[in-house]
């Protein structure tokens, strides 16, 4: 177990991981702290515990926000293309090999 030191909202947190994600742990410290700075600026003086769920909040929030332009949009037009032309060629092979195989 590798174990990294977070800092949140200027507190100090030492934070348990496996080993060889470490970096990533240091990464999402980073967002939450950013958030937790973020809901202290947009709300004034909270508690810690209160900073803490904003920044849960609006860090779910971009997930939610992500995963709903995601449905909004629907699959790439040019994917859909290029899966259509795949099909398409794979229709041709499949044909040409029934072909190869009644004639022999």
């Amino acid at each position: 177990m590798a174990e990294v030191e977070l800092t949140i909202a200027g507190r100090p947190y030492r934070v348990a991981c496996r080993a060889g994600e470490e970096e990533n742990l240091r990464a999402a410290g980073a967002l939450v702290d950013a958030k937790s700075r973020e809901a202290i600026a947009g709300l004034g003086t909270l508690s810690e515990s209160r900073q803490l769920l904003f920044a849960s909040l609006l860090l779910a929030d971009q997930i939610v926000d992500g995963r709903q332009e995601l449905v909004d949009t629907g699959p790439d037009p040019a994917l859909i293309q290029r899966a259509e032309r795949i099909a398409e060629r794979l229709e041709s092979l499949a044909d040409t090999l029934e072909q190869g195989a009644v004639g022999a």
